[in-house]
C-alpha cells in the first residue's frame, strides 16, 4: 500500500527573510465545516499570521481562510483565531522559550499530510535590517560565484 506524500499547500516566504528559524513544530489544526476544502484548494494566506498561546493553549491569529464559494450556509470570519493541537509538554516547553528568550512562534507553512491538515511552525527570533541585508548580500555572491564556475566549465 502506497503512502500519499505530503503536499505543500501554502509557504510563507516572508517569515524566512524576517526571522531566523530556531526550531520548527508541526501541529495539527481545528478546522470548521468548509474551511478544511477552502485551504486544501489553497485559497488560505499565512501573511499576516501568527501563533500565540493563551490559556495554556495553542492559536494561530490572523490566518486568512477565504470562504469555500460553493457553501452557501456557513459564514464564518476569514480571520477568526484558530487552535492548534500539539502535545502538553511541547506547549509548556513552547511558554518557557517564548518568556525566558522573547522568541516569537511563526507559522511557516501549511501541508496536507494523510488527508490531515497541518500547520508547521518555526520559533524564531527577528532579524535586524542590517541582517537582513547581509543576508541579500551573501545570496547575490554565491549567485555570482556559481555564474563563474558555470562559464568556466562551459568551455
Amino acid at each position: 500500500m502506497k503512502r500519499k506524500p505530503e503536499r505543500v499547500i501554502v509557504k510563507n516566504q516572508k517569515a524566512y527573510h524576517d526571522y531566523e528559524i530556531l526550531e520548527t513544530y508541526e501541529a495539527g489544526i481545528v478546522l470548521k465545516g468548509s474551511e478544511v476544502k477552502s485551504i486544501k484548494e489553497g485559497k488560505v494566506s499565512l501573511k499576516e499570521a501568527y501563533a500565540d498561546i493563551i490559556d495554556n493553549e495553542l492559536y494561530i491569529l490572523n490566518m486568512h481562510v477565504t470562504p469555500y464559494e460553493k457553501d452557501k450556509v456557513s459564514k464564518l470570519n476569514p480571520t477568526r483565531p484558530r487552535k492548534l493541537l500539539l502535545h502538553r509538554y511541547e506547549i509548556k516547553r513552547l511558554i518557557g522559550k517564548i518568556k525566558e528568550r522573547g522568541l516569537t512562534l511563526i507559522p511557516l507553512m501549511i501541508v496536507e499530510k494523510r488527508n490531515l491538515i497541518k500547520v508547521v511552525l518555526g520559533l524564531g527570533r527577528g532579524k535586524k535590517l542590517y541582517e537582513k541585508r547581509e543576508e541579500i548580500k551573501k545570496r547575490i555572491v554565491e549567485r555570482e560565484i556559481q555564474r563563474a564556475m558555470k562559464k568556466e566549465f562551459d568551455y
